[in-house]
């Protein structure tokens, strides 16, 4: 008879570790089922605002993920004649917004997982649950737990296998994501810490500092858009419609992959002892980039409330009540921001400056970032530690 609570979670993502890292560190035994033959992401960034800064802090991955990332002061869009689209102003205390290497993050939450006793299996890909508390991977091996997560993206074959999917929605549009070096150029010296994006028609360029060493592209267009949409990137293309970007295009790689973006809504976010997180329960659109926070928040709430109450089922209730409306409103909301991409740029210079309402809008925009994780009501602000290096405006090292 086992002395301690078991999980046994698919996925070996940023979702599934932060959940592994948590449990593990409140006494349960953990093991993590990745499909793939080793713990990796793919070469792209990521926007890690308040809210998931907040987790990492609270799990004891914030110093290995953040230290040396850029701390972004704002967002700004362009259209093609150089006229300002929008413009959002970040800042503490709760909407700071990190930018950092995919690879960094999951590294370091992979790691406190580690270090936590979570027990980590590659190469062993889930297929279904069963909600009595066991986990099947394509073995034929049957794992049983207290506790069943599904953690295993979008495609979640354990999620299917119970029939959870109420309705996903495939985007007209989606994105290649992938790194950048960074060198000492006139372009790149100017503000060169800001996050920045320009509009040509249909397709952006979104350009997001990282560290000291290189910065994030991310290229998005209609899926229809074939010529832009090929990977790898057609550097000829993007040089076409953003010629003033040419010192940044001319530095593409053949690395990068292309993604639909896809919203998903679920009948309901488990059943029995099976919970179902991350992109498997609330995929979205990236207009408000906290697809990575939100999934995060969700895993350590449900950390913490597993800690109130021995009776699984009843938390699991429990904790889709709570987390679930916020997780629809930042689907809602990402969704209400992102279609601009078929608008025409003086139409989403208006939506974005309205003499009424803009506020308003600002504040349903800010509400997930702003969002204060269940069990972390007393935690302080997160801070790099005294004397680590950071990066300057100028992109060069610099010691807080």
């Amino acid at each position: 008879m086992r002395d301690r609570r078991h999980a046994e979670i698919a996925g070996g993502g940023f979702t599934g570790l932060t959940l592994a890292a948590a449990l593990a560190q409140r006494g349960w035994s953990v093991r993590v089922h990745e499909r793939a033959a080793e713990i990796r992401a793919f070469g792209a960034g990521i926007w890690l605002w308040e809210n998931g800064v907040r987790v990492l802090n609270a799990i004891g991955a914030a110093d290995e993920a953040l230290t040396g990332c850029t701390e972004a002061p704002d967002w700004r869009s362009w259209d093609r004649h150089g006229r300002l689209i929008d413009s959002i102003a970040f800042g503490r205390p709760y909407s700071r917004v990190f930018c950092l290497p995919r690879e960094q993050l999951l590294q370091a939450i992979l790691n406190t997982a580690r270090r936590a006793g979570a027990e980590i299996v590659t190469g062993s890909k889930a297929v279904a649950a069963r909600p009595g508390g066991e986990l099947l991977t394509a073995d034929g091996t049957s794992h049983p737990a207290d506790l069943v997560c599904a953690a295993d993206g979008v495609n979640s074959m354990v999620r299917d296998s119970l029939d959870l999917v109420a309705r996903r929605h495939s985007h007209i549009d989606g994105a290649i994501r992938l790194l950048v070096p960074h060198v000492a150029s006139d372009y790149d010296e100017r503000e060169s810490i800001r996050i920045k994006e320009w509009w040509r028609g249909s397709r952006r360029v979104l350009y997001t500092p990282c560290n000291r060493d290189v910065f994030y592209i991310c290229l998005t267009m209609p899926a229809r858009d074939k010529e832009a949409a090929a990977v790898p990137v057609r550097k000829e293309v993007w040089r076409r419609s953003f010629p003033h970007l040419e010192s940044i295009i001319a530095r593409f790689g053949e690395e990068g992959r292309y993604d639909r973006f896809v919203t998903t809504h679920l009948k309901r976010w488990g059943q029995g002892r099976v919970a179902v997180l991350g992109d498997a329960a609330h995929s979205m659109s990236p207009g408000l980039g906290q697809g990575c926070g939100t999934s995060i928040v969700n895993a350590l709430a449900l950390a913490n409330m597993l800690e109130e109450d021995a009776d699984i089922p009843t938390v699991l209730r429990r904790w889709e009540a709570r987390q679930r409306p916020l997780a629809e409103h930042t689907q809602r909301w990402s969704r209400i921001t992102w279609p601009l991409i078929p608008w025409p740029a003086w139409c989403a210079r208006a939506y974005y400056n309205l003499p009424v309402g803009a506020s308003w809008i600002a504040r349903q925009r800010r509400r997930p970032s702003e969002h204060i994780v269940y069990g972390t009501e007393d935690m302080a602000l997160w801070m790099p530690p005294e004397g680590a290096l950071e990066v300057t405006p100028h992109g060069q090292r610099g010691v807080t």
